[in-house]
């Protein structure tokens, strides 16, 4: 088969790691017998300096007609520090979801029995620890259109807003999960305090008689951020709005060891976009040290969930689980030699084609 894939490697690190990534890719075409074409778009700090728009016409073309999006990441200190600047890299990625209608992001999260000791939590919390939290991406307070500061500038304001059918669309995707999973789904709000929060409850409640099969959990913001490092074996699928989501996955990027270990799919209407979940990481650019596992385990849930060939994507697993076992990693987890990231891409390239 065919495949045509938007690559948007973006700042910082995001050209080394996506280059890894598509490496891999290549290997699962070799293996299977598919064919895959990349095309390149910019995008961040980078789009910016070229053409003054962080997400142009030219690459959300690009996005559309293709079968899936490989992203890197974006972010320049020169914008970061700079508080005043009208137009910012994270504006782009904004722009991405909205236009692409990407709705929800799915975020595993998993531990790797090599690296049990890597993460900061005790052994015993986290070995077998493994569930997905899905988070609804283009509503609430990031998108709310009343925003802004008073006339002096002592008083700033954001609005959170959701509808309806914004939260039956990621609800909808996070039971269909949980039924192929362990049946059970936590849907995490601020129900005491905030009135979309109530909205999220209510109308998951009202759900929840169409899929009798799946135990379903309510739980406040603050409880669930003390539990999921608490007791992160006792999650399954978890769903919650966009702010609530962006900060909690972060959270539990702990339980891995590593931000670098941990992929993302941004699922959309007219494409998705696959990602991992870290930053652009200026300080490590053009240095080779960067971890590419994230992203290349972001490429095996594009076979998973966009391009339909599970075995290629179970494959890409395979061989990252291979790379950690025998401690073929970059300095960020490793326990004695570290490689660098285009050695690990290679590595994981070649294990892909050998087995």
């Amino acid at each position: 088969m065919k495949f045509k894939i938007a690559k948007l490697p973006g700042d910082g690190i995001g050209p080394e790691i996506v280059e890894q990534a598509e490496k891999v890719i290549h290997a699962i075409g070799n293996k299977f017998n598919h064919q895959f074409s990349f095309e390149f778009g910019i995008v961040g700090a980078a789009a910016i300096d070229k053409v003054g728009d962080p997400y142009p016409e030219e690459t959300h073309n690009i996005c559309l007609n293709s079968d899936a999006v490989l992203f890197g990441a974006i972010g320049d200190p020169k914008y970061d520090n700079n508080p005043a600047a009208k137009v910012r890299p994270e504006q782009g990625l904004l722009e991405m979801r909205k236009k692409l209608q990407l709705y929800a992001n799915i975020r595993p999260v998993s531990t790797f029995e090599s690296l049990i000791n890597k993460s900061p939590l005790r052994p015993e919390l986290i070995e077998g620890a493994d569930f997905m939290i899905i988070r609804e991406l283009t509503g609430g307070i990031y998108y709310g259109e009343l925003r802004g500061r008073t006339e002096n500038g002592t008083k700033a304001f954001d609005t959170n807003v959701y509808s309806k059918e914004e939260i039956e669309r990621v609800a909808k995707l996070a039971f269909s999960f949980a039924a192929k999973r362990r049946k059970k789904l936590t849907a995490i709000d601020k129900a005491n305090v905030l009135a979309t929060s109530r909205l999220w409850r209510e109308t998951i409640q009202e759900m929840e008689k169409d899929y009798p099969d799946i135990e379903v959990d309510h739980m406040l913001v603050d409880n669930a951020a003390m539990q999921i490092i608490q007791w992160p074996k006792k999650f399954d699928v978890v769903v919650t709005e966009n702010m609530f989501g962006d900060i909690l996955t972060d959270e539990a990027s702990v339980i891995t060891g590593s931000l670098g270990l941990l992929p993302s799919a941004s699922i959309g209407i007219h494409t998705s976009v696959f990602e991992p979940i870290h930053g652009s990481y200026p300080q490590a650019a053009g240095k080779d040290i960067a971890n590419p596992i994230a992203t290349i385990l972001s490429a095996a849930m594009m076979f998973e969930y966009s391009l339909n060939l599970p075995e290629a994507g179970k494959t890409i697993r395979d061989a990252v689980a291979a790379s950690l076992a025998e401690g073929f990693v970059t300095e960020d987890i490793a326990s004695g030699q570290a490689y660098k990231t285009s050695q690990v891409g290679d590595w994981i390239a070649h294990w892909i084609e050998k087995n």
